[in-house]
């Protein structure tokens, strides 16, 4: 019971709910028909077009579907390094 309890308070969840997060997840997928494929595509169009703006860490993009209720988000998440400059001719 007080393990229960800590866990509420600390945010921690048992392995139960990584379990549902990750069924959840997974359903997302199928339902969207979206497969690593084109998860994998996306991500390399994405690194692109913000590597035109930004200096970024390519490695630590990460592309992630979220589902809330009835919608459904892509999350980008990239840690960006600067900003690049524009140059102007002269």
């Amino acid at each position: 019971m007080l393990n229960g309890i800590l866990r509420k308070i600390l945010g921690k969840g048992g392995s139960r709910e990584v379990a549902k997060k990750r069924l959840k997840f997974a359903l997302v997928y199928d339902k969207l028909e979206v497969s690593n494929d084109i998860l994998s595509d996306l991500q390399a169009d994405v690194i692109e077009v913000i590597s035109r703006y930004f200096e970024i860490d390519k490695s630590g993009l990460k592309l992630d579907i979220q589902r809330m209720e009835d919608k459904t988000a892509l999350v980008v998440n990239t840690p960006i390094l600067s900003a690049k400059r524009k140059v102007i001719a002269a």
